[in-house]
Formats: structure tokens, sequence, C-alpha cells
């Protein structure tokens, strides 16, 4: 979780907002970015253009869009840290073994980020996509980050993201997450029944370095009607029991 503390500069701020606009808009004219963030055209073009000369935008015709810049920090970000690089192929060894949608989630400032993702043959959504960030307690992989830190940590994360319902399913309510919590600690696998997508379940375990403090976790989902109550609450978690401990000693004797 970040420091939020010293002081902002408020013209760093706003380009961000820029560039978060030009996301989740998929590009757009100057004014088209200037009404979504309620600022004046004029300091919208001074940031695009900034942008654009840096080489972070790109302009086609008269929108502006994000340049592949971003994709060369992205991958750095990915590959900074080893423990992340080795995860790449037991996500894909997951989905091979269980033919479902496999995932890879770590937890930054509070939320879950989804670092790589591997679909098995009968995996056939691509809801998680790399980079996408989550509320963690929505998902198997997230439940099963929160359930490596204290309780004083994951009110925390309550306090600064609250509780949002995403289906009927949901926990929104405090106590019962933490009693979840406190069960997914004792039998070491967390389960997500149509919490965060109607009609996906998922099964998740965290994965720890050689310090012993939680590294991400894996999850495996699967369209709710495909498994069984044994593939879903004893097979999966099997597998997945395996690969976390293949995981794991690999990380300790590199």
């Amino acid at each position: 979780m970040g420091d939020k503390t010293g002081r902002k500069l408020q013209t760093t701020a706003t380009s961000l907002e820029v560039i978060e606009a030009l996301q989740e808009r998929d590009g757009g004219r100057v004014t088209e970015v200037a009404d979504a963030l309620e600022l004046a055209p004029s300091t919208v073009h001074s940031h695009l253009t900034t942008l654009l000369a840096n080489g972070y935008a790109v302009k086609e015709g008269d929108e502006y869009h994000l340049s592949l810049r971003f994709l060369e920090h992205g991958e750095y970000v990915r590959n900074r840290k080893n423990a992340y690089r080795t995860a790449k192929s037991y996500t894909k060894q997951l989905a091979e073994e269980t033919d479902c949608r496999v995932v890879f989630t770590i937890e930054e400032n509070g939320r879950g980020v989804y670092m790589y993702t591997s679909s098995g043959k009968h995996a056939v959504w691509t809801y998680s996509t790399i980079g996408k960030r989550f509320y963690l307690h929505q998902t198997a992989a997230g439940k099963a980050i929160l359930s490596e830190f204290s309780r004083a940590s994951v009110e925390e994360i309550i306090d600064q993201w609250g509780l949002p319902s995403a289906t009927e399913n949901t926990i929104t309510d405090t106590e019962t997450l933490l009693d979840q919590l406190e069960t997914v600690r004792e039998r070491g696998i967390s389960f997500n029944y149509e919490e965060q997508l109607e009609g996906i379940k998922a099964i998740g375990i965290p994965v720890n370095g050689s310090d012993g403090r939680v590294i991400g976790a894996f999850s495996v989902a699967s369209p709710a009607k495909r498994l069984t109550d044994e593939q879903f609450e004893e097979d999966i978690p099997d597998i997945l029991s395996g690969v976390a401990n293949e995981f794991e000693l690999e990380l300790s004797l590199s």
C-alpha cells in the first residue's frame, strides 16, 4: 500500500488524469477529454502536446491516443522481479492441467492487478486482461492474497477502497469477509462463488517468497456449470496446491 503523504504536483496529477482518460475512452479529441475531466480545452491541449512531444501519445487525425511507449514501461514493471517472471510458466502449466482460465495476480496499493493469464481449451471468455485492476475481496485470487495479510492491513484496504458489490454474491460486510479469510488461512485455498462475474466460479491459492511474504496468487476460473462439485472443491485445489508448491520451491532455489 502506497505512501499518501508528501506534496502532490497538480500538473503531474493532471497529466495522469489525461492519460487515464485517453485509455478509458480509447482515444479522444481535445474537447472530448476536456469535457470528461471538466478542464479547460487549452489545459488539456497543453498536456496532450507534451505527451505527444515526448512520445507518449500519437495523433490520428484530430484524435489523440496513447503510444506504445507505455508497453515498454509495462513490460519492465512486469519483469522487474524474478518471481513475476517465474510465474508466467506456472500460469501456463495450470491452464494446461485444468483446461480452465488461469490468472496470476499481485496486490498493489490495495488493489489486485492481473499479471499473467493463460486459457485452457475450454476457457472461452476473456474477462481478465493484463494490467487490469480489481477489488481484492471480489475474487478468489484477491481473497487468497488478503488471507496472508494481518487483520489491520485488511481493514486498512477496506477503509481505502470499501467493499463494493459486483454481483449479488459479492461479500460486502467486513466481518463476513474477515471470517472467510480466516477459513482461507486454515485451508490455504480460497473460493469465488460467482462473486465477481455471474456464472463464473474460481479457486485461488496464495504464493510466498523465500522470506515468507506473499508475492501474489494463482487462480483457476471456469463457467460455474462446467465443473462438478468434486472438481471445484477437491480436484482443482489439489492441482493448485501442487503447482504452488513447485513455484515456491523454484523461488527458494533461485
